[in-house]
């Protein structure tokens, strides 16, 4: 069985951009993919979805308790859009509600952006953990600028050494190896919001990237592997070595969005293990055993 750390849903679904599935729909999916039970990570930037409450989560986590794990998450924007906001009496509400962590943290600024900082500040101080999504870009995209190489996060990682960042996004994963351009860390957007020209790194590795770097120099740093399926599947020898390396550190995902999307990173995960290309050992871990050691569950 597996936990997902990294799941959506709405109440009522809105039909466009992305149909997000309800509760039920996602426990459904759960139920016929082996997955015990997951964390329901609440949108509320407005770049390309439409926000939802903290509170359609708590309900949904109350209805089902024994299946879902609530995580809340606050715009930085919020409470003076200032880069003093107190955000921690945010975060120490829906602590004290049974949330998690925060996420998935997703506006269309720098991570260096004083606001996005303030959050990370005050998510540190209230004790819980971030997931975030990421863009190579400002303007026409969703999640948090970076640059090539990871710069920006890297300087998170060390202003904030008590504050877990749960690594997840294709700008993430790309870092596994070095980036041959840019412009494939991420897709391309049109005006009217179709993704286009986007080119994947998809050749073996066969120099590390600043990904693996940044998981052995930073404790912090955990990685979630629901966008990771690229970044493994490009090299089946090498794809196997990362996961039992970083075993301790990496968490089952499947950023589930979207009704009928595919579970590629679990199906990988299974047929490693069947082909012997990752241990029963490491294979449990990820799949379960570390989200529930450090969700306490």
């Amino acid at each position: 069985m597996f936990i997902d750390i990294h799941a959506h849903a709405y109440r009522i679904s809105v039909p466009f951009v992305t149909q997000f599935p309800t509760a039920e729909q996602v426990l459904e999916r759960y139920d016929a993919a082996g997955i015990e039970r997951g964390c329901l990570l609440p949108v509320v930037n407005p770049e390309i979805y439409l926000p939802q409450a903290n509170e359609d989560i708590l309900e949904m986590v109350e209805k089902y308790p024994d299946r879902f794990i609530p995580f809340c998450n606050i715009d930085p924007r919020a409470m003076t859009n200032s880069c003093d906001a107190p955000l921690d009496r945010l975060l120490r509400y829906y602590k004290d509600k049974g949330c998690k962590g925060v996420g998935e943290i997703m506006p269309n600024l720098s991570i260096g952006d004083p606001l996005v900082q303030n959050l990370f500040k005050h998510a540190e101080a209230v004790g819980l953990p971030v997931t975030c999504d990421g863009s190579d870009r400002i303007g026409g995209d969703f999640g948090l600028y970076d640059e090539p190489g990871l710069t920006l996060f890297e300087h998170s990682l060390q202003r904030f050494p008590k504050l877990d960042f749960i690594g997840h996004g294709p700008t993430i994963w790309a870092e596994i190896a070095p980036l041959e351009t840019p412009a494939r860390r991420k897709t391309a957007f049109t005006p009217g919001g179709e993704q286009v020209g986007w080119i994947p790194p998809c050749t073996p590795v066969t120099q590390e990237g600043v990904l693996q770097k940044l998981l052995r120099q930073y404790g912090n740093f955990y990685g979630e592997l629901s966008d990771a399926f690229i970044a493994l599947d490009r090299d089946h020898d090498y794809g196997p070595k990362f996961l039992t390396e970083f075993q301790d550190r990496l968490f089952f995902g499947t950023d589930f969005c979207c009704v009928g999307m595919p579970f590629r990173t679990q199906e990988l995960l299974l047929d490693w293990r069947a082909k012997g290309k990752i241990s029963e050992e490491v294979f449990q871990k990820i799949a379960r055993e570390n989200a529930r050691k450090y969700f306490q569950l």
